[in-house]
Protein backbone atom coordinates (compact mmCIF):
# COMPACT_ATOMS: atom_id res chain seq x y z
CA UNK A 1 0.00 0.00 0.00
CA UNK A 2 1.12 3.50 -0.71
CA UNK A 3 1.58 6.21 1.86
CA UNK A 4 -1.18 8.69 2.59
CA UNK A 5 -0.82 12.17 3.94
CA UNK A 6 -2.18 13.47 7.21
CA UNK A 7 -4.98 15.25 5.30
CA UNK A 8 -6.32 11.90 4.05
CA UNK A 9 -6.02 10.31 7.50
CA UNK A 10 -7.83 13.26 9.08
CA UNK A 11 -10.88 12.47 6.92
CA UNK A 12 -11.44 9.19 8.80
CA UNK A 13 -14.02 9.41 11.58
CA UNK A 14 -12.83 6.69 13.96
CA UNK A 15 -14.88 6.33 17.15
CA UNK A 16 -15.36 4.09 20.16
CA UNK A 17 -18.50 2.00 19.72
CA UNK A 18 -20.27 -0.25 22.21
CA UNK A 19 -21.79 -3.46 20.83
CA UNK A 20 -25.31 -3.70 22.23
CA UNK A 21 -26.39 -6.81 20.34
CA UNK A 22 -25.17 -9.27 17.71
CA UNK A 23 -26.97 -11.88 15.66
CA UNK A 24 -26.19 -14.08 12.69
CA UNK A 25 -27.37 -12.94 9.27
CA UNK A 26 -29.70 -15.63 7.98
CA UNK A 27 -28.33 -17.68 5.11
CA UNK A 28 -24.67 -16.86 5.75
CA UNK A 29 -21.85 -18.48 7.71
CA UNK A 30 -19.65 -15.40 8.28
CA UNK A 31 -21.91 -12.37 8.62
CA UNK A 32 -23.20 -10.83 11.83
CA UNK A 33 -25.62 -7.94 12.27
CA UNK A 34 -24.40 -5.71 15.10
CA UNK A 35 -26.25 -2.93 16.89
CA UNK A 36 -23.58 -0.44 17.97
CA UNK A 37 -23.91 2.61 20.22
CA UNK A 38 -21.70 5.49 19.03
CA UNK A 39 -22.72 7.84 21.84
CA UNK A 40 -24.78 10.32 19.85
CA UNK A 41 -26.49 7.62 17.77
CA UNK A 42 -26.99 3.89 17.32
CA UNK A 43 -26.14 2.13 14.10
CA UNK A 44 -26.37 -1.24 12.43
CA UNK A 45 -23.13 -2.73 11.13
CA UNK A 46 -22.75 -5.93 9.12
CA UNK A 47 -19.42 -7.64 9.75
CA UNK A 48 -17.85 -10.85 8.43
CA UNK A 49 -16.57 -12.04 11.81
CA UNK A 50 -18.93 -14.90 12.74
CA UNK A 51 -16.23 -17.51 12.15
CA UNK A 52 -14.08 -15.77 14.79
CA UNK A 53 -16.68 -14.44 17.24
CA UNK A 54 -19.93 -16.19 18.19
CA UNK A 55 -22.60 -13.48 18.50
CA UNK A 56 -23.20 -14.12 22.20
CA UNK A 57 -19.56 -13.17 23.00
CA UNK A 58 -19.77 -9.65 21.57
CA UNK A 59 -22.32 -7.81 23.70
CA UNK A 60 -20.63 -5.14 25.83
CA UNK A 61 -17.37 -4.99 23.87
CA UNK A 62 -16.00 -1.56 23.05
CA UNK A 63 -14.66 -1.56 19.51
CA UNK A 64 -13.14 0.82 16.98
CA UNK A 65 -15.63 1.92 14.29
CA UNK A 66 -15.04 3.78 11.03
CA UNK A 67 -18.16 5.92 11.24
CA UNK A 68 -18.01 7.95 8.03
CA UNK A 69 -17.88 5.07 5.57
CA UNK A 70 -20.65 5.35 2.97
CA UNK A 71 -23.57 3.03 3.86
CA UNK A 72 -23.73 -0.25 1.98
CA UNK A 73 -26.57 -2.76 1.76
CA UNK A 74 -25.38 -6.29 2.48
CA UNK A 75 -27.90 -9.15 2.29
CA UNK A 76 -30.72 -6.60 2.50
CA UNK A 77 -29.31 -4.91 5.63
CA UNK A 78 -27.97 -1.36 5.49
CA UNK A 79 -24.54 -1.32 7.15
CA UNK A 80 -23.63 2.18 8.39
CA UNK A 81 -19.96 1.89 9.24
CA UNK A 82 -17.21 -0.67 9.63
CA UNK A 83 -15.57 -2.19 12.66
CA UNK A 84 -11.79 -2.50 12.61
CA UNK A 85 -10.16 -5.89 13.04
CA UNK A 86 -6.77 -7.44 12.40
CA UNK A 87 -6.36 -10.46 10.14
CA UNK A 88 -4.62 -13.18 12.13
CA UNK A 89 -4.17 -16.07 9.71
CA UNK A 90 -7.70 -15.82 8.34
CA UNK A 91 -9.31 -15.15 11.72
CA UNK A 92 -10.54 -11.71 12.77
CA UNK A 93 -9.18 -10.08 15.91
CA UNK A 94 -11.27 -7.08 16.93
CA UNK A 95 -9.55 -3.82 17.76
CA UNK A 96 -10.95 -3.10 21.19
CA UNK A 97 -10.50 -0.28 23.66
CA UNK A 98 -8.40 -1.28 26.68
CA UNK A 99 -9.35 1.58 29.01
CA UNK A 100 -12.56 3.27 29.98
CA UNK A 101 -12.87 5.47 26.89
CA UNK A 102 -16.37 6.89 26.62
CA UNK A 103 -18.68 5.55 23.94
CA UNK A 104 -18.52 7.83 20.93
CA UNK A 105 -15.04 9.19 21.75
CA UNK A 106 -12.99 10.17 18.71
CA UNK A 107 -9.89 8.10 18.05
CA UNK A 108 -6.87 10.11 16.96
Amino acid sequence: MGEIGYDEFAKLDLRVGLIESAERVEGTERLLRLQVDLGSEKRTLVAGIADSYPPETLKGKKIVVLANLKPKTIRGIESRGMLLAADAGGKAVLLTVDRDAPVGANIR
